[in-house]
């Protein structure tokens, strides 16, 4: 199925956008109809991403886990009325019909922690769309408590999800990717321009501010976001040439305003739902325990998280398209809060780390972007305002 112009059904909203460095999908560059493979897509930012996508007239792949979900499940969750209308049966009333919604909408299962899941679901997505041009990662898992409470399974299991799972879609994807955009560095960018198709590949992969600071309380969790972020990075510059893309997505504490759909038998998503909160011993157990801090800050935000699911979600499909896609997008006040103290505490220039700022609580901020041409030609960072 070749990329082709599409009319955009969701109104483009100025005051939520991505910076102009980033040259965001509008009036000025018209977005071409996509394909997304998601995954984690069951989880509220998931379902966010799946739903801006399905809204801009995007073709998705959501998967969902094969623990929690079913194919049923995952089918119901995006109804209709996620479509734009002209996109569908001109008098439909009724949620689509299996074959109407694969149209659009394929939902899958998987394990990412199993390759040969992974692996299933590219092959399905391949032969369904006959392409794949983004891939998202929304999944993720994680252990609330001090590093001495957290057992060895406990451990592992947030390695081999919010590491390895990242691992297994990149090394089953990339062969892919790279031949598609083998010999094509330098001759248009990767949105299409001039050219008439993306070439290479597009990877949005979630992490979070855990990834650049650490938290007491997360300590294992830190070190997953941490190996992602370094993987990420150095995965970059062996990839430019076959005009990969790769933004690490840095989120806030997000807050589920993205209601289930409508006739849809998901159930309704619990608060920090991929958090597992590890019972305190006696050592840490004191109310102002620093072990503690991440358990009682989300006992104490509850619902009261600042960042949008529903904005946060648009932007991220913004940064599908967009032609120069930062190394890290930030959502959320509290995330430019966390990123912009530690680049002080490590004495980094927040321009030299391809840092974008998105504020989804009202208007998105000015960003910096690494200037890639430059890292890749002399692997160098540019210093703004002087070395």
């Amino acid at each position: 199925m070749a990329a082709s112009p599409s009319t955009t059904f969701a109104t483009y909203n100025p005051k939520l956008q991505l910076p102009l460095t980033c040259d965001p999908p509008g009036p000025q560059n018209p977005s071409r109809q996509r394909v997304w493979v998601v995954f984690g897509a069951t989880g509220h930012m998931g379902r966010s991403v799946v739903k801006a996508a399905l809204a801009h007239n995007d073709l998705v792949t959501a998967v969902g886990r094969t623990s929690e979900d079913t194919v049923e499940s995952m089918g119901s969750l995006h109804p209709a009325s996620e479509r734009p209308a002209s996109s569908v049966a001109p008098a439909a009333t009724s949620p689509p019909t299996t074959e109407e919604a694969s149209t659009y909408y394929l939902p899958l299962l998987c394990d990412v922690r199993v390759r040969s899941t992974v692996d299933e679901v590219f092959k399905k997505s391949l032969k369904h769309w006959g392409r794949m041009d983004i891939i998202a990662n929304c999944s993720g898992y994680g252990v609330i408590g001090a590093c001495e409470d957290q057992d060895e399974y406990e451990i592992r299991n947030q390695f081999e999800t919010n590491f390895w799972g990242v691992l297994n879609i990149l090394q089953l994807s990339l062969p892919y990717f790279r031949e598609r955009g083998a010999g094509l560095h330098g001759r248009g960018d990767d949105h299409g321009h001039g050219h008439g198709e993306q070439q290479g590949g597009r990877y949005l992969i979630f992490s979070s501010t855990s990834g650049s600071l650490g938290v007491p309380g997360l300590g294992p969790f830190c070190a997953t976001k941490y190996a992602v972020e370094g993987l990420i990075e150095s995965m970059l510059y062996e990839t430019d040439a076959f005009n990969i893309r790769a933004t690490l997505v840095e989120l806030g504490h997000v807050r589920r305003d993205d209601p289930p759909s409508v006739g849809s038998a998901a159930s309704p998503l619990p608060t920090f739902g991929h958090f597992f909160i590890k019972p305190t011993s006696a050592p840490y157990a004191s109310p102002t325990a620093p072990a503690g801090h991440a358990k009682r800050m989300v006992q104490w935000l509850g619902e009261r998280q600042p960042t949008s699911a529903i904005k946060a979600g648009e932007l991220v499909w913004q940064l599908g398209h967009c032609s120069f896609p930062p190394l890290r997008l930030l959502l959320g006040s509290f995330a430019v809060v966390c990123i912009y103290w530690s680049c002080g505490t490590q004495g980094k220039n927040n321009a030299d780390a391809g840092v974008c700022v998105g504020k989804c609580e009202g208007s998105v901020e000015v960003c910096y972007r690494r200037d890639r041409r430059l890292e890749m030609a002399g692997l160098q960072k540019r210093r703004r305002g002087g070395w």
